[in-house]
């Protein structure tokens, strides 16, 4: 489940941003596993000069729903200075049969603020303590899928892939890390062309459990990749499939329709 909101809900949008176009995205993933529909990804992003906004829906379906009945909606927004991704606001919520839980989270260039999570975990005394300096240069797990690409460097090739990203959801602080694997190209709803395969890490941080046998499975991983696609305009690459291995089977989440566009930034 958590694997589902790192990375669906596991890395959007900035740099170089023209000072006369904004650039957005319209995208709608399909979730599945061993080849099963189980949920739809839904993820507006708007790219305005200096600033970002994203927006993300999940929602179960199928014989997921008739399990968990789970669905989850998770917004983000934040500046773009010198290159880089700075997160301002976190917030997501997920809901099932039993509960719903609310994670607010307020930042400064990357710096949390505070953190508002509803209702409380009550286990934190059993997690490896988060400390100030882990919450200090890093990114909200939406605003982690905004990867900026260098100045000078191709959309699509290793420039795109090798990074280390650092995220903090206001519970867990880890690191996700992508190495380039390949180019492919691909076909969607809204997009034909090339992408760049990624093969992923997840490392644990803190504020995990040290018992949890979740954390220790994803941390020895090797069954994951991302594929990221170009957004010119932006000068940034964003995810178009992921795929976890799980101790049930591959979780695939796909584009199906993945719309990028340029239009003119409003006028102040």
């Amino acid at each position: 489940a958590r694997s589902l909101g790192l990375l669906a809900g596991v890395a959007a949008f900035c740099l170089a941003v023209s000072q006369a176009s904004a650039e957005s995205l319209r995208a709608s993933y399909a979730l599945s596993i061993i080849g099963v529909p189980i949920g739809n990804a839904d993820a507006a992003a708007s790219i305005e000069p200096g600033g970002y906004k994203i927006d993300i829906g999940l929602r179960l379906s199928g014989l997921a729903a008739l399990v968990t009945k789970a669905k989850g909606a998770a917004t983000a927004n934040g500046v773009i200075a010198n290159g880089a991704v700075l997160s301002n606001a976190y917030a997501n919520t997920t809901a099932n049969a039993n509960e719903t839980r609310t994670v607010r989270m307020g930042l400064a260039s990357g710096t949390v603020r505070a953190v508002e999570i509803s209702p409380p975990f009550l286990d934190m005394d059993e997690r490896v303590p988060v400390t100030q300096a882990h919450k200090t240069s890093i990114l909200d797990p939406v605003s982690a899928l905004v990867m900026s690409v260098p100045p000078g460097q191709p959309l699509v090739g290793q420039s795109a892939c090798d990074r280390t990203i650092p995220v903090y959801d206001g519970l867990v602080r880890f690191n996700v890390s992508l190495f380039y694997k390949g180019m492919r190209n691909v076909h969607a709803k809204g997009y034909t062309g090339p992408v760049s395969v990624c093969s992923a890490r997840y490392t644990p941080i803190s504020g995990y459990k040290l018992d949890s046998q979740s954390t220790r499975y994803m941390a020895q991983n090797r069954d994951m990749e991302v594929w990221l696609a170009p957004m010119a305009q932006a000068h940034v690459v964003v995810p178009y499939y992921i795929k976890i291995g799980t101790k049930q089977g591959s979780l695939v989440i796909q584009a199906v329709d993945f719309h990028l566009g340029e239009r003119r930034a409003q006028n102040n």
